[in-house]
């Protein structure tokens, strides 16, 4: 399987939940990485995701085992910016914000597809937020990039449930990672959602226990 994003706050967490369930995991960054897994951790590559050749090569590895075939993809990259109103908003921003949070989960899903429905089916997990059905202001380009992902993501569960590949969206409310805390230190972090929390759901989304299920939208929110 592939997770990209892997590396971060949430990306380590989903990791970790598929590799303690059996998977190979295939985890692409940005720059220094092997492309050999260490101990039985996940496999490692340097590729740039907001380029058609570097998903390519993504996704290329994480099929390239004939004892584990590309089942699973976990789109996991993005990125958060919050301003002004939409009137004080550059467009140049709200543009960064669609390129670094729509551009990779289409290119990398984009590139899995064939492989999916090659191996007999599977599944693509995007990963959206609370806010894109739930807006608030000053974060319109990140909003709206939210709800573009989620937006693509049912385009492909329709397209390629006649394969037998279904396609579902993570909600998460705030996630309470280091970066998220030292960005709001005064925040209720209590209503965050735990990044261990959210990798459960994705993991039995990717896993063949959610095979009935496809174009669904979970919302994965803090408990207090």
């Amino acid at each position: 399987m592939l997770v990209t994003g892997g590396t971060g706050g949430l990306g380590g967490a989903v990791t970790a939940a598929f590799l303690r369930a059996g998977w190979r995991v295939v985890v692409p960054e940005r720059e220094g990485a092997a492309t050999e897994p260490a101990g039985a951790g996940p496999v490692r590559l340097t590729a740039d995701l907001l380029d058609p050749a570097g998903a390519a090569r993504a996704v290329e590895l994480a099929a390239a085992d004939p004892a584990a075939p590309l089942r699973a993809v976990v789109n996991l990259v993005g990125g958060y910016a919050s301003g002004g109103l939409v009137h004080e908003t550059p467009v140049e921003e709200f543009e960064r914000m669609l390129r670094i949070n729509l551009r990779p989960t289409y290119l990398v899903t984009q590139a899995a597809l064939p492989h999916l429905v090659a191996a007999g089916g599977g599944a693509v997990v995007c990963v959206s937020a609370r806010a894109a059905v739930a807006p608030f202001p000053g974060a319109a380009g990140y909003v709206t990039a939210k709800a573009a992902v989620l937006a693509f993501a049912n385009s492909v569960a329709v397209e390629y449930r006649p394969r037998g590949v279904r396609c579902n969206t993570v909600l998460p409310s705030v996630i309470d990672t280091p970066a998220n805390r030292a960005a709001q230190p005064d925040a209720d972090h209590r209503r965050w959602v735990a990044p261990a929390e959210i990798a459960t759901v994705i993991r039995f989304l990717a896993s063949d226990e959610s095979a009935p299920t496809s174009g669904a939208s979970i919302p994965v929110y803090g408990r207090a």
